[in-house]
């Protein structure tokens, strides 16, 4: 599911300069992977980095300089109280957002559309 979860990212932004996951925590899998395929930047961050890589930000009181210029925003496994802030996010800056929430999580936003790509299951929107 991963890796279908990370080709969707890397056949649909594959021209993108920056890329942005929220809330990387202890997971960077789909990181990993976007890192080793596309020639973009991949930024990390999480309110509490278990890692030198991430950048620690709580995406409830953004640092907006650390979105600007990205044409995607993802978030895997947000806490529900946490989605709202992510789209408030996309649309400031003008990217992409996709969220994939647990398996009993819903996103409750009329332009959030869900996409299912081989074994991977997300919502997706756009605010350019």
């Amino acid at each position: 599911m991963w890796k279908d979860f990370a080709q969707y990212i890397i056949n649909n932004y594959s021209n993108a300069e920056k890329i942005v996951e929220v809330g990387a925590g202890k997971f960077h899998k789909v990181a990993s992977i976007l890192e080793e395929s596309l020639s973009s930047s991949i930024v990390m961050t999480d309110i509490k980095p278990s890692h030198g890589k991430i950048i620690k930000d709580n995406i409830c009181n953004p640092d907006l300089k650390i979105y600007g210029g990205s044409s995607l925003i993802y978030s895997i496994r947000p806490q529900p109280e946490l989605m709202p802030h992510l789209i408030l996010v996309a649309e400031k800056i003008g990217a992409d957002l996709i969220i994939k929430p647990f398996s009993t999580d819903s996103v409750n936003s009329s332009k959030m559309k869900l996409i299912n790509y081989k074994r991977a299951t997300f919502y997706k929107a756009s605010y350019k």
